[in-house]
């Protein structure tokens, strides 16, 4: 229903019908989007449920694009089915800029340049956009104020702390958020906080950054957004890196307004605490509780973030238990091997028809099925009685055809997208099944050549099972 909504808003805005409407990867939030591709217009359809976070974009967006700021255009909207178009400025994130091209502290440096960049705009959205921009449409709240802080503290107490199972005394733990929170508060908190300055909010386009996901803004201190940004788990900057930008983002602020460096930095590294207990509630909320793994993933890069604070500053407040806890963290093994990637599993199995289709052991409710019945049978000639898919007469029977050949060809196809994606989301099994009459011809030519090709092409670890001749044999 949410697509066919999208598509008539499409040709409402573009009088014409997409062509094309597919649905983006999941990210750290619950809004959907959806690319669509028209013979003249391209946009994003975005789909989010929660109506206010709706209006919150929209009035910002309308504020910043006044401004000139780079965010997207929004084309048309629908809220009463919690719907818009947007303008899309394509896949390549600064997150995955950053993947592909290194970055060192050097003014020849591309990837460096673009963070400045990046850093640039940030005081325009802070300081320029935030004088007038309409803080009654923040949602949930108009400040990051000491209740916002609490909540963020609570996620990171139950959603991470909890569940990770790191000890703490709850009531001295409630203290010391309380002693920390009148500490950040005690800084100017009367700019724009973008929220999420992230590196997955910034898409690149032609060598410029643009500016996404900033619905969650509300007034706040300076300090906390270039602690997000400068400090973003996976993107994994060094410490040189980091002291750079920061010294290059005060520089760009004293454009705007008069800067204490010295008071600022004494306040941006607990902004960065807080920043980091933020990102390790939402890690531990989709990894932990969602079950979504691939979010824990980034725990260890944060651990070492956390850890590098721990060892260089100093905070001016008395913040025992809350500092216990941190350390333990840091010295926890089972958190810092949380990165660490197992292969994927493929298990392969033919069976047959007159048997049923084998069951998923691995609680994933199955995989692949492919049925070779379509195939030429050497089951029907009774020199091939005794042989199966492994033996050289059947397989010399099969691969003169090249029905054959198009069948692994495009059955390949196939599963290699969900392999790459297997992969990619860290994930660990999955299933593949080749059916035929028998179970002993087709289908274990089929899970053998389809095997054969896996392991020539993933470092992944391939399971093979003949159901039919393990039966035989036992």
């Amino acid at each position: 229903m949410t697509e066919q909504y999208l598509i008539a808003l499409f040709e409402q805005w573009a009088s014409e019908k997409p062509n094309t409407i597919v649905e983006l990867p999941e990210s750290g939030s619950y809004r959907k989007y959806f690319r669509m591709t028209g013979d003249n217009h391209h946009c994003l359809g975005v789909y989010n449920a929660d109506r206010k976070e709706n209006n919150a974009f929209i009035s910002f967006t309308n504020h910043f694009i006044d401004l000139k700021l780079a965010v997207p255009a929004i084309y048309a909207q629908n809220l009463d089915e919690n719907i818009y178009l947007i303008e899309d400025f394509g896949n390549i994130t600064l997150f995955v800029y950053l993947q592909n091209n290194k970055i060192a502290a050097d003014e020849d440096n591309d990837t460096y340049n673009i963070y400045k960049k990046v850093i640039e705009e940030l005081p325009k959205f802070q300081i320029t956009a935030g004088k007038d921009l309409d803080y009654t449409k923040c949602y949930p709240r108009p400040q990051f104020d000491k209740q916002s802080m609490l909540w963020d503290l609570n996620y990171f107490k139950y959603y991470f702390l909890k569940l990770a199972k790191i000890n703490f005394d709850e009531q001295h733990l409630e203290e010391d958020f309380d002693t920390f929170t009148n500490f950040l508060l005690q800084t100017d908190c009367n700019y724009f906080l973008y929220r999420d300055f992230q590196s997955r909010n910034i898409v690149i386009s032609d060598n410029k950054p643009y500016f996404i996901d900033y619905q969650g803004g509300r007034k706040g201190a300076l300090q906390y957004d270039i602690a997000s940004i400068l400090y973003d788990a996976k993107a994994n900057l060094s410490e040189t890196v980091r002291i750079q930008l920061l010294n290059y983002y005060i520089a760009q602020l004293k454009l705007y307004i008069d800067v204490n460096e010295e008071k600022f930095k004494e306040y941006y590294y607990g902004y960065v605490i807080i920043r980091i207990m933020q990102a390790m509630g939402a890690y531990g909320f989709r990894g932990f509780y969602e079950n979504k793994t691939h979010f824990l993933h980034s725990i260890p890069y944060a651990i070492n973030n956390l850890q590098n604070i721990l060892n260089t500053v100093e905070f001016p407040v008395n913040i025992p238990t809350l500092l216990n806890v941190l350390h333990q963290i840091c010295d926890s093994e089972y958190l810092k091997n949380l990165g660490k990637k197992a292969k994927l599993k493929v298990n392969i199995n033919s069976f047959s028809y007159k048997k049923g289709i084998p069951v998923d052991q691995n609680g994933n409710g199955g995989g692949f099925v492919f049925d070779c019945r379509a195939l030429p049978n050497p089951g029907r000639y009774s020199e091939y009685k005794f042989s199966t898919g492994k033996d050289s007469d059947v397989i010399t029977f099969l691969e003169k055809e090249e029905e054959v050949h198009q069948f692994i060809q495009n059955v390949y196809n196939v599963i290699s997208q969900s392999v790459n994606k297997y992969i990619e989301r860290d994930f660990s099994n999955l299933m593949i099944n080749f059916g035929c009459t028998g179970g002993q011809h087709r289908s274990v030519y089929c899970t053998e050549k389809i095997a054969e090709l896996l392991n020539k092409n993933y470092d992944i670890d391939v399971d093979v099972t003949h159901i039919e001749q393990t039966q035989l044999n036992n």
